[in-house]
């Protein structure tokens, strides 16, 4: 079973790669690099994927179908529950965490009061992330099982030379392998 070294320059051979890294989401340290980081800059690389990875792990509505669902729908609700009611309010509107005690929140806050935090000790139900831009490809996937599920693989990608489909294929691959 590779290590993280092994890992990223495996990473690192597949077409249009132009870095990897192996990053903890929860602190945003880099626990190792290969090739050039967009931006130049290893350790900004790290931080700045990893604050993207730990918003999308951490709220449910980026989670997966079956964890969806609609307010007071019997379908969805665990067995013995009550039916709710739908919340309503205007978006943005001051109905945010503070508004049960007293401080609405600002206009044009979002609510992220119905958003669950990621339970620690388990992997985020996210598996990959994909960012593009007019050049470049970032994928990053979620690595299982290591560190209580708080790391990622960010594989940087040239657009023109890369092929994204082989890269999420692979790096499933490589996370599944690496060991720490």
């Amino acid at each position: 079973m590779p290590g993280i070294d092994e890992c990223l320059l495996e990473a690192m051979r597949l077409p249009g790669a132009r870095c990897a890294a192996v990053v903890d989401w929860i602190s945003g340290l880099a626990l190792g690099v290969a090739g050039e980081p967009p931006g130049g800059d290893h350790e900004a690389a790290a931080c700045e994927t990893a604050e993207l990875a730990r918003m999308v792990a951490e709220y449910r509505s980026l989670g997966p179908l079956s964890a969806l669902g609609t307010p007071g729908d019997p379908a969805t609700a665990p067995p013995g529950a009550a039916p709710q009611a739908p919340q309503t309010g205007p978006p943005g509107g001051g109905t945010g965490p503070d508004a049960a005690s007293g401080h609405p929140s600002p206009p044009g806050t979002p609510d992220v009061s119905d958003s669950a935090p990621h339970p620690g000790g388990t992997a985020p139900a996210v598996e990959d992330i994909i960012a593009t831009n007019s050049d470049s490809y970032h994928l990053l996937r979620f690595v299982t099982g290591a560190l209580d599920g708080t790391l990622f693989l960010h594989l940087w990608l040239a657009r023109d030379e890369g092929n994204l489909a082989l890269a999420r294929i692979r790096l499933a691959e490589i996370a599944g392998r690496m060991v720490l």
